[in-house]
């Protein structure tokens, strides 16, 4: 096949999702396809939000209790729909894109057995060295009990939230956002009023504090879990989950941009942990608070360019497949450039009115300054952090991270190389922000040189 056919395959074999993905016209097909899927991410955003504003009514033990916690979570959610989803959508689009049917349908089997083992193996971890994790990150006293407590929870049912990314990664490969969107948006509605419920309790339910938003965290993915896999399995899916062995083949094909992408999922979560552990390590319990809720934000802008990214991996992915690079390559830059606005806006308002975000989760003094600061510092660079992981999920799609994976190396570099230096030379806090605000700026740009200068296909 040359660049510019639009498949190897027989007409027969390209169904009409498909071949609408390699000959519509680029800015409306994206934006048709990212909208559902911003809207998902969102609505799966509005689950952190919503156990944290309840959580908070706890007390501020409780809240920088998550704030440890979080990242471990956040790790799990960037690897599961991030990393190893994006493989899965990846190999999955580059088969249907080549008309390759019966290898698109090995895959679901292969994607679910892989996901599935990696988070029975994560659950492994953090059940045995839970409590040493987070005294490494600066956890002690009622703030270490508090993330246990929740920790141990989420963590014996890690498997749910693996498997239901699985399902939804399955179905956003075939180009169908809609889906997915619909069933986590109709979870989130359900999780409104479960969190509390189990949080509080009500007449004769007993409350079970913070370990009840763990327990809604997990009633919400075992939800997810029935109505996609009932979607895959009834066969209205594109693809569909045969029995059969598993084969090397298959696994190699997700495993190949999975498990890079799981490298990068890694980096940006010990950038977060790295930097909790340097506040913790010179200023109180507040000011962990402060920036962990202001680094929530932060880690909220990833499932948000998801909204784009999910997208970008399904169209390039296809259009790699069929043979279209040029056309590939201008959908990735096109989805970098939506994902530098709408991350970069977010930005800017929060580096203007900081107190609007943090106040949603306290009104202690030390978070409100320490979060306030940070995102007066590092919100404008955000823009540059959206530019970079549009670039990146384009990049799973193309099956291309070396970019990627060393322009996260660096941010990772100066954010906690560049962070213990300046906060060692001034001693304040706020120099550490500086770092973590220039690392955006250097990871957006690596990726979006390389990307532009045809680094793909060299």
């Amino acid at each position: 096949m040359t660049p510019g056919s639009i498949a190897a395959a027989p007409a027969a074999q390209i169904d009409p999702r498909t071949r609408r993905l390699l000959q519509a016209p680029i800015v409306p097909l994206l934006l048709g396809m990212a909208w559902p899927n911003v809207l998902i991410m969102v609505a799966q955003a509005s689950i952190g939000l919503i156990e944290t504003w309840w959580i908070s009514h706890l007390g501020i033990d409780a809240l920088a209790g998550m704030a440890l916690v979080f990242p471990a979570v956040m790790l799990m959610q960037m690897i599961s729909a991030g990393a190893m989803g994006g493989g899965i959508s990846s190999a999955i689009a580059r088969a249907l894109g080549a008309g390759r049917r019966d290898d698109a349908d090995a895959l679901v089997l292969h994607a679910l057995v892989i996901n599935i083992a990696l988070g029975l193996s994560f659950s492994t971890i953090f059940l045995v060295f839970g409590e040493s994790i987070y005294r490494l990150l600066g956890g002690s006293g009622a703030e270490l009990d508090a993330a246990l407590t929740y920790s141990n929870v989420v963590f014996a049912g890690n498997v749910l939230l693996w498997v239901m990314n699985a399902l939804a990664s399955i179905i956003r490969g075939t180009g169908n956002m809609l889906v997915p969107a619909l069933v986590i948006c109709i979870g989130v509605l359900l999780l409104v009023p479960l969190s509390p419920l189990l949080i509080f309790g009500y007449g004769p339910l007993p409350g079970l504090g913070i370990a009840g938003g763990g327990l809604a965290f997990l009633i919400f993915y075992a939800a997810g879990i029935v109505a996609m896999g009932w979607y895959i399995v009834s066969g209205r899916s594109t693809v569909h989950l045969r029995k059969g062995a598993l084969r090397w083949p298959p696994m190699r094909g997700i495993l190949r941009v999975g498990a890079v992408s799981a490298i990068s999922s890694i980096q940006t979560n010990l950038t977060i942990a790295g930097v909790t552990a340097l506040v913790a390590s010179s200023a109180g319990v507040g000011a962990v608070a402060g920036f962990g809720t202001g680094a929530r934000l932060e880690y909220l802008l990833i499932p948000l360019v998801f909204g784009v990214g999910a997208p970008l991996v399904a169209l390039v992915g296809t259009n790699v497949g069929a043979g279209q690079r040029a056309r590939a390559l201008r959908i990735a830059l096109t989805g970098g450039a939506l994902g530098f606005a709408v991350t970069e806006t977010i930005g800017i308002a929060v580096a203007i009115w900081p107190q609007h975000w943090l106040m949603l989760f306290g009104t202690d003094p030390e978070m409100i300054e320490t979060g306030s600061a940070y995102l007066r510092i590092a919100g404008p660079c955000f823009g540059f952090f959206g530019l970079g992981m549009a670039l990146y999920f384009a990049s799973q799609g193309a099956g291309r991270l070396f970019w990627p994976l060393v322009s996260g190396f660096i941010r990772l570099l100066i954010a906690l190389g560049g962070g213990w230096l300046a906060l060692h030379l001034t001693g304040s806090v706020d120099a550490i922000f500086v770092a973590m605000g220039a690392a955006l700026v250097v990871f957006g740009a690596m990726i979006f040189a390389a990307v532009k200068s045809g680094a793909w296909f060299r």
